[in-house]
């Protein structure tokens, strides 16, 4: 039972340590996002550069995420507001949707079943979920994560509510 108990206060003393040490490096409201290359759902590459010039929107969420599920409608309320919506310079909005997935297959029946329509989807195949490249790579420790980067690539958000996206996209898009 000792060793049990032991064993359990060095995982969680483990975590913690790995989360206040690495866990939030480089992610803060002001720091550059990091790049990435992935391929969206229909085979093109594409590298989160490719958006430079947008607000862009980093939708970490998985099809087996209920409160992903949840929250999904809401998404595609606010991107059918601001799709079309531009800043006084020309700034878009996009959102690139990060489907981590364990099966191959069930993101696109998510897709197609909360009507996702943004062309942006990127599903990552992983036995281990947050342990996908891209999870790892911002630090995702649970969905739904997301992100919100200005046209200069800095994160100016991190989860923000749907109510606080909607806010900060009216300040920004006409």
């Amino acid at each position: 039972m000792k060793k049990i108990l032991l064993a359990l206060v060095v995982i969680v003393l483990g975590f913690l340590a790995y989360k206040f040490l690495l866990g939030g490096i480089g992610l803060e409201v002001g720091k550059t996002a990091p790049d990435f290359e992935a391929t969206l759902q229909d085979g093109s590459p594409v590298m989160l550069s490719d958006y430079q010039g947008d607000y862009v929107l980093l939708d970490f969420w998985g099809s087996w995420c209920a409160p992903c599920r949840r929250e999904n409608p809401s998404l595609v309320k606010i991107y059918k507001e601001f799709e079309n919506r531009k800043s006084v310079k020309g700034e878009g909005f996009e959102i690139v949707s990060i489907a981590l997935e364990k099966i191959q297959g069930q993101a696109e029946g998510a897709i197609k079943r909360d009507n996702l329509y943004w062309k942006n989807h990127i599903i990552s195949i992983s036995r281990i979920v947050l342990l996908s490249p891209l999870a790892q790579k911002y630090n995702v420790s649970s969905v739904p994560a997301k992100f919100l980067i200005n046209p200069e690539g800095k994160i100016m958000s991190v989860n923000p509510t749907i109510v606080d996206l909607e806010k900060i996209l009216e300040n920004h898009l006409q």
